[in-house]
């Protein structure tokens, strides 16, 4: 059952335990699960001071919703006030199996997943919600949940901006290092709700997709200055993201200094939302896939943007299949981070070589997950995402990184960022690192493989991605 009633809880209780915030929540939970006795409802923790011992300066603007999705699994939603601005807000999600109305069953193994560009939490992993031409539980997040996984999630702070919005200044202060602070809050509130609902207080699996792996890397770069008691991640997974460049993307990497050097000077001028196609980052997108699914023989075309004679269906065809031709601008020396970059994988090509059909992602649901883009983004994190892959030794992200010594686990799409993702990985202390490649062509003919975000909305990406890194979380 999709998000159609929600059922707005506001519940206040008492506070279970002091908030002082010299007590790592590692020591306060489970004291304050044993005092009480019993482990608590998803109802009862709606309103839990206690949820943010750690998270200093956050607060719970909502109460949890909750809507069945398939079978036994619930998705729970709650939003959280982080600064100082109307917009400083996050929402963290859970998904996990009930064993009756508001309680969870105990689920001792658990991940946090972080989105990457344009979608939120929903819109990426759990996209088979939104769409009525795939089954509910079509989706990672459903399909861990199903296993006994406790999945929980963030939507970022660009995320909730309204499409009204005009004045984006309230952004300039939005990095790469806000996001991660904000996936540390949510790590905080996730592990304290695990514990009073009776899944204990085990750290957690952290994943990002695509730059959320950039904001998991940066977080977990941050969080080695913590002491070991107030540190969250058991294990880490990138998922189809660079970092940084090693010698056999030497090529990238300068494209990378290219994009960072034209995004600083687009910040310079004033802009701070984005990105470096113009402001509305998602609302291209998003018109894409309304346009294809309602006006699909309507002669396409985007404003700004020189299109071949195509209708709005092959247009969103082209948007998933050749992606990259739409992040290349010659004239200022633009290239996409890595060649041939497209988030599905083509199955056949016509005039011209433009693509006509997906291969694992039918028509609808592609235009449906495109239709589901927020529509601005913060454009910072981008330019120091670029600086970042260039080389730029000046950011504070990656000075902790050989202090990373969880267990490691790199996703890779042939058709997405790939092989060039896994030198990022050996930045790491890690001596546990893994590599789950799903590449079916050559690498000489990576325009054509699997795309990068075929690994959550390919039809058999269940098998390909889901249940290997299940099985790795299993094991480690």
């Amino acid at each position: 059952m999709r998000f159609n009633l929600r059922h707005i809880v506001p519940i206040a209780l008492l506070s279970l335990v002091g908030c002082g915030a010299e007590t790592p929540v590692s020591e306060t939970l489970p004291a304050a699960a044993e005092e009480l006795g019993q482990e608590q409802s998803m109802l009862q923790v709606s309103d839990c001071p206690s949820c943010l011992v750690g998270a200093e300066g956050a607060r719970f603007v909502s109460g949890f919703e909750r809507e069945q999705v398939v079978g036994d699994v619930y998705h729970y939603r709650i939003r959280l006030q982080v600064g100082g601005t109307a917009n400083d807000v996050i929402t963290l999600h859970r998904v996990v199996r009930e064993k009756g109305a508001w309680r969870p069953v105990r689920a001792p193994e658990s991940l946090f997943m972080v989105h990457g560009d344009a979608w939120n939490f929903q819109a990426a992993f759990m996209s088979s919600t939104l769409s009525p031409s795939v089954e509910d539980k079509q989706s990672i997040a459903v399909y861990l949940a199903q296993k006994g996984v406790d999945v929980w999630g963030i939507d970022l702070r660009w995320t909730h901006v309204p499409q009204e919005t005009q004045d984006f200044s309230f952004m300039k202060g939005w990095n790469l290092g806000t996001h991660a602070q904000d996936v540390g809050t949510g790590l905080t509130v996730a592990r304290a709700v695990r514990t009073l609902t009776g899944s204990g207080n085990k750290k957690m699996n952290l994943l990002g997709w695509s730059r959320g792996a950039t904001v998991a890397y940066a977080y977990m770069n941050a969080e080695t200055q913590l002491p070991p008691g107030q540190r969250h991640v058991s294990g880490f997974i990138p998922v189809d993201s660079v970092l940084k460049f090693g010698p056999e993307g030497e090529q990238q990497r300068q494209w990378a200094c290219v994009r960072a050097a034209v995004g600083g000077m687009v910040l310079q001028s004033g802009r701070v939302e984005g990105n470096l196609s113009g402001p509305g980052a998602g609302m291209a997108i998003l018109q894409v896939g309304q346009a294809a699914t309602y006006w699909p023989d309507a002669p396409a075309q985007i404003p700004g943007i020189e299109l071949p004679p195509i209708n709005f269906r092959q247009l969103g065809v082209l948007v998933g299949a050749a992606t990259f031709s739409l992040l290349t601008n010659e004239a200022y020396g633009i290239h996409p981070s890595v060649p041939f970059y497209h988030f599905t994988q083509a199955k056949d090509f016509g005039a011209g070589g433009l693509p006509t059909e997906l291969k694992y992602v039918k028509d609808q649901p592609f235009f449906d997950f495109l239709s589901t883009a927020r529509p601005f983004q913060s454009f910072t994190e981008m330019v120091e995402s670029d600086r970042m892959m260039c080389g730029d030794e000046s950011l504070p992200y990656d000075d902790h990184l050989a202090q990373v010594k969880v267990p490691v686990l790199y996703v890779g799409a042939g058709g997405g960022f790939g092989g060039y993702g896994v030198h990022s990985t050996k930045l790491l202390g890690s001596k546990d690192v893994s590599v789950h490649m799903v590449q079916r062509l050559p690498e000489a003919y990576r325009g054509a493989d699997y795309g990068h975000a075929d690994l959550f909305l390919a039809e058999d990406a269940a098998t390909a991605v889901w249940e290997p890194i299940y099985q790795w979380m299993k094991t480690h």
